[in-house]
């Protein structure tokens, strides 16, 4: 039974990708600044932009570091300002540049989107990274060895994969290895904490279920916070910077979350969970 209905969920969402009309989708990002979108940097406080990290340059969110001297672990991210819970996400992405001067060597050409996120005004000034599940992303290194992208990596959580707990910290895709300053379409859907499905130019790369707060690698959050166990069914979305300057452009979300109610006017074929928006 339980097969059964993953199966169904996967043709629901399946066919999210492809169905929506282009006005139900919700520009997350302007293309002219960062309105609607928080900062958080280890080793500062809540929304101060150290060293203009996140910027806008040519309809683009970029994350640089030109402004640094040593990187001293100011693993970064870029919130947006409310959180959801069943959604489609997309966005394009691009690696650029060189990897900040003492950057750890495992974050030269990778990146992340992060969701299902605590909120950034809880965490602590000195915590290096969220309670979330990071949609990582990652560009080849050149040396001819296959490097996907679209993993799923586990900062103070725990996944379900292929019916078991995932023992690691990150989970690898089957996409492709693309080129550094290729552009590559990236894809979320997030069905609470049932299922989530990764995509990379429109390929299914990596599905699993049922994240959970737990884990290790986040540290010094605040103890009120932590709630091991606890199922990840909602939070916020944020960009990813940890040493390797990277872009990102047409951040688009479709929320999959409204009135189910056939007879309604506000009623979407797509909805997958049903609230009390409805309207007559």
């Amino acid at each position: 039974m339980v097969k059964i209905k993953f199966f169904l969920l996967f043709l629901i969402l399946q066919n999210t990708i492809y169905a929506q009309t282009k006005k139900d989708w919700i520009s997350l990002f302007n293309g002219k600044d960062l309105t609607g979108w928080n900062v958080k940097i280890h080793h500062h406080e809540y929304n101060e932009n150290w060293g203009n990290t996140f910027r806008v340059a040519d309809g683009k969110i970029e994350v640089s570091y030109d402004q640094y001297g040593d990187f001293n672990d100011q693993f970064a991210h870029l919130f947006y300002q409310k959180p959801f819970s069943y959604f489609h996400l997309t966005a394009m992405y691009r690696f650029k540049g060189e990897l900040q001067r003492g950057a750890p060597s495992y974050t030269m050409l990778n990146s992340g989107i992060m969701y299902h996120s605590q909120d950034p005004k809880n965490i602590l000034k000195e915590q290096d990274w969220p309670i979330s599940i990071e949609f990582q992303l990652l560009a080849g290194l050149g040396d001819g060895n296959p490097r996907p992208t679209g993993n799923m990596c586990s900062p103070g959580t725990d996944i379900e994969y292929q019916g078991k707990k995932y023992p690691g910290h990150c989970l690898n895709s089957s996409s492709d290895t693309y080129p550094k300053d290729a552009w590559v379409k990236a894809d979320l859907i997030v069905y609470g904490d049932s299922l989530i499905q990764h995509y990379i130019n429109d390929k299914l790369v990596l599905e699993y279920n049922h994240p959970t707060m737990g884990g290790g690698v986040a540290n010094r959050y605040d103890p009120a916070v932590w709630e091991p166990g606890k199922p990840l069914k909602e939070g916020f979305i944020a960009l990813q910077s940890e040493g390797q300057p990277v872009e990102f452009k047409d951040i688009r979300l479709l929320n999959l979350v409204g009135c189910m109610d056939k007879k309604a006017k506000n009623y979407k074929s797509y909805f997958v969970k049903g609230d009390t928006s409805c309207k007559y």
